[in-house]
């Protein structure tokens, strides 16, 4: 099969007509036309085998996470999906490998309602990168650098489950809590087809100050949003929302540093006034939106146990270039 017969197949089908797309796949590139009044953003990721996913994973999976991680980004700026590209580098031609790509790529981008338009296929060892776009009014995007003192630190969902679903599916280290099948179904299902929070995402302008998905690991993330807006946070570890499995398989001792620094959660940290906090949990409802902390003139992120004793946890987020 030639890289065109592939395109048409597999890819070409995932482009229906879509408002804003004069020209979609099928030319050197596509023709846009942003909504009037409206701003454009565009994220890019590109996702490693044996980097970014296991080896193993199924390929309707990989589709939908390669997807899913770019409209994450989107989400935390409160913009709406529109299109996106992909760049596919592939050892072979693998049919069944490609029917299960599509299908999961497919299944997510329809969900959103985000149409292909382009991109590209090579020979090489399994990447996938794609850039998406979307758009938010005028003015309305949430950034990572309007963060006030005051504000109060807020996550959605849950965190850790991802990562300690990596963990006890043999990946990384084992735990030796006992494992079963529902809870690590669950927890696995986090880390292969995690949930973007489009919807909380368009409905927070307006409400938060900033925000920023947490795709890294809460306390590099958040770093980010301190970083950006020249401000410190105070932080209740004994705040961090877990799910049921998480709590029946992380050990006490593991906990803050697969909730905090694990990674893969792409839920939204966003940082709001308290007087917000009721609207903003109405907006986003039946979605929880936890208080974790508040933020701080004071520079530097800081951690309190539930008695009041300052932690001092040793806690990074993912870096690609670390030295390891």
């Amino acid at each position: 099969m030639d890289e065109f017969a592939l395109i048409r197949r597999y890819f070409a089908p995932l482009s229906p007509a879509a408002a804003g797309v004069v020209l979609g796949i099928g030319d050197d590139a596509a023709i846009l036309a942003p909504p009037p009044g409206h701003e454009l953003l565009m994220t890019s990721d590109t996702l490693v085998a044996g980097r970014h996913f296991p080896l193993a994973t199924a390929s309707f999976d990989i589709g939908w996470k390669a997807l899913a991680v770019n409209l994450s980004d989107l989400a935390a700026m409160g913009a709406a999906p529109l299109w996106f590209l992909l760049a596919l580098t592939l050892p072979d031609p693998d049919e069944v490998w490609l029917a299960g790509f599509a299908d999961g790529l497919g299944s997510l981008a329809r969900k959103h309602g985000i149409a292909l338009v382009g991109g590209d296929t090579t020979r090489g060892n399994l990447s996938i990168t794609i850039t998406a776009v979307g758009s938010v009014p005028t003015g309305t995007a949430l950034r990572r650098d309007a963060a006030r003192p005051g504000d109060l630190v807020c996550v959605t969902g849950t965190l850790g489950d991802a990562a300690l679903g990596l963990r006890l599916n043999g990946f990384a280290s084992r735990s030796p809590c006992a494992q079963s099948e529902h809870d690590l179904v669950a927890l696995r299902a986090r880390l292969d087809r995690p949930t973007p929070r489009l919807e909380a995402g368009l409905a927070l302008p307006g409400l938060a100050t900033a925000a920023i998905d947490l795709s890294d690991g809460l306390a590099g993330d958040l770093g980010h949003v301190l970083a950006a807006s020249g401000v410190g946070a105070d932080l209740q570890a004994d705040a961090l929302p877990m799910s049921e499995a998480f709590a029946r398989q992380a050990e006490a001792r593991d906990r803050l540093a697969l909730q905090a620094a694990g990674g893969d959660d792409y839920e939204l940290c966003v940082c709001l006034p308290p007087d917000h906090l009721a609207a903003a949990r109405a907006a986003i409802a039946p979605l929880p939106l936890t208080v974790i902390g508040t933020i701080s003139a004071e520079p530097g992120l800081r951690w309190q146990a539930a008695d009041g004793a300052r932690l001092k946890p040793e806690l990074q987020g993912y870096q690609h270039f670390d030295g390891r």
